[in-house]
């Protein structure tokens, strides 16, 4: 396929906000894809190159795709960085630089295809050591080079991952239904939301629904290759949680909020253990003496088990906290050592796979009763979570104490008869902490503050995800909750540290206020919610306050709060 008809798709999609439009513009997309030989096409619909299981990222920064632009189009670096400033967009730079290039070139033999887009983008990550930035600068140079001025915008944005277009998965989930099932058909609609939550890939969900039907229920899971885990809603107390994940008897299974981070335990057919973290990374070379506990602990010939790992203090043998032990998901260097000052205990709370059967569509009663008569437990090497089961509010109170009073974060609410939703947000698993009038949110923008905080950024716009359109959209700023100055405070941030946290990523200056690219996450406390026609969200958060910085693995920048997750609490917060 011709590049230039995928941003012919690329070009509607970005000029129209309605999500319905989008679905249909999409669907005679797929239409068109299903005759091509290379359905990897869809993965360049949201930017990428590789299925969503595979985390890999092409590792282009700005200053590198601004020499590129450079290098292909013969405009001096001073120019695109002057246009950068003014646009705050790298694609509309290239979009308006190659314009200049003669017409001729737009008809030559060498007409760019998807494939070789596809190609070059792949190789991309793979580039490393000594040459590797001349390396890259030559295969983003031989596609700008061959380029149109559109498919030059749109080179440019997915290689900053910021194609601009409104498209979430939802969107394209939608438009696999449509394009070859009735829109209406509600059956088709579970079985391909079923398929990709269990094979985290578009690719093998638009294969399998040419196929129709039958084919889409035959997605199963695979040990030792990753899925996203399910998620939980927040809970406002007690009795709201026992509303929202009581079963008929009124009862529900409590367990313990640990404060660490997730990790799926496989081990596949041959006895291979693999580790993944909730973004789908694999940390097994990380954290080996996991891979002691499962061979150990397990006993079982293939299983997939969802647990957190908590690190604790090898001397008190007390808990800590989840930044204390996370510098450990990214080194790969030094792991003796690590394991050594930074043990982590693992606790396992569900199971989704076990001895070649899916178990993702059992009730959680019956998932839980077969982990917890699997392992065998060891304090502070591997253990089940605290569990309560029960109908008495008062029971769950004096738990969820018990639970602050160990250090946890708070609680878990999960209905008995639900099943596991892979990906999924779900209401029938509902977490409970202290704090709940809490967002985490990510910093889209900033000011430079003046006085004493002159050269720091310190009013910083803040935004929510809206996953039908796959935008950040704004609810105000937050200027307080920051320390003036560096402590050794656990979790302390000043605003200059945070200040170098955003320079690097500065899309946009306008005076005193800057652009930066949706990447830093913080979680933020406030009063109450407002309607508000200033943002975007049509939402304002009164009273925000800075309370955390949050780390890629505890909390990715795909599962920060949504649009829809205000619109829940604007209604729960404003009720009679």
């Amino acid at each position: 396929m011709l590049y230039s008809k995928l941003c012919e798709t690329y070009e509607k999609l970005h000029s129209d906000n309605s999500r319905l439009n989008k679905t249909e513009i999409l669907s005679e997309f797929l239409k068109i894809l299903k005759h091509e030989k290379n359905p990897e096409i869809i993965y360049l619909l949201q930017g990428r190159v590789w299925p969503d299981y595979i985390e890999k990222e092409f590792g282009i920064s700005h200053q590198l795709t601004i020499k590129a632009l450079a290098k292909a189009s013969g405009v001096s670096l001073k120019d695109i960085i002057s246009k950068f400033k003014k646009t705050g967009d790298l694609g509309m730079v290239a979009e308006d630089i190659f314009k200049k290039k003669k017409q001729s070139t737009l008809f030559e033999t060498h007409r760019l295809t998807t494939e070789k887009v596809i190609e070059n983008l792949k190789k991309l990550p793979e580039l490393q050591g000594k040459g590797a930035v001349d390396r890259k600068m030559s295969l983003i140079s031989e596609l700008l080079t061959s380029a149109t001025t559109i498919e030059a915008k749109y080179i440019v944005r997915t290689l900053l991952n910021d194609l601009r277009i409104g498209l979430g998965a939802g969107t394209l989930r939608d438009s696999i239904v449509r394009t070859f099932f009735d829109k209406d058909d509600k059956e088709a609609f579970n079985l391909v939301q079923e398929a990709y939550d269990r094979s985290t890939d578009f690719m093998l969900v638009f294969e399998k629904a040419i196929k129709g039907k039958k084919e889409l229920s035959h997605v199963e899971l695979i040990p030792g290759k990753p899925i996203k885990v399910m998620l939980a809603l927040k809970a406002d107390n007690i009795a709201d949680g026992f509303e929202r994940a009581k079963d008929e008897e009124g009862k529900v299974a409590l367990e313990f909020k640990y404060d660490g981070f997730r990790m799926l335990i496989n081990k596949d057919e041959k006895g291979n253990v693999k580790l993944f973290t909730r973004r789908l990374d694999e940390v097994t070379t990380q954290f080996p003496e996991v891979v002691e506990y499962a061979k150990k602990h397990i006993k079982a010939k293939n299983f997939i088990i969802d647990s957190e790992a908590v690190g604790y203090d090898k001397k008190t043998k007390k808990y800590t906290s989840f930044q204390h032990i996370s510098q450990r998901i990214k080194r790969k260097y030094d792991i003796d050592k690590l394991v050594n000052e930074l043990p982590i205990e693992l606790t396992v709370f569900d199971i989704l796979y076990l001895n070649g059967k899916s178990l993702i569509e059992e009730p959680f009663k019956e998932r839980t009763e077969i982990l917890r008569n699997l392992v065998t437990k060891e304090k502070l090497k591997l253990v089940t979570a605290e569990q309560l089961i029960t109908a008495d509010e008062k029971e769950a109170e004096k738990f969820y104490k018990k639970a602050l009073e160990m250090g946890e974060e708070g609680i878990m609410f999960k209905n008995l008869n639900s099943p596991y939703k892979p990906g999924a947000r779900v209401g029938h698993m509902l977490k409970l902490k202290p704090s709940e009038k809490e967002l985490d949110l990510v910093i889209t923008g900033a000011e430079y503050g003046e006085g004493k905080r002159a050269g720091w950024l310190s009013s910083f716009d803040i935004a929510c995800f809206d996953e039908d359109t796959g935008k950040y959209l704004e609810i105000g700023k937050v200027s307080t909750g920051l320390k003036e100055k560096s402590s050794d405070e656990e979790g302390a941030v000043s605003y200059e540290e945070l200040t170098k946290l955003l320079k690097p990523i500065i899309i946009k200056e306008e005076g005193k206020h800057v652009r930066v690219k949706p990447k830093i996450v913080i979680t933020v406390i406030f009063q109450e919610i407002q309607k508000s026609p200033t943002y975007e969200s049509g939402f304002a958060l009164r009273f925000p306050r800075f309370t955390r910085l949050r780390d890629e693995e505890d909390k990715p920048l795909k599962e920060i709060s949504t649009l829809n997750d205000l619109k829940r609490d604007f209604d729960r917060l404003n009720e009679w």
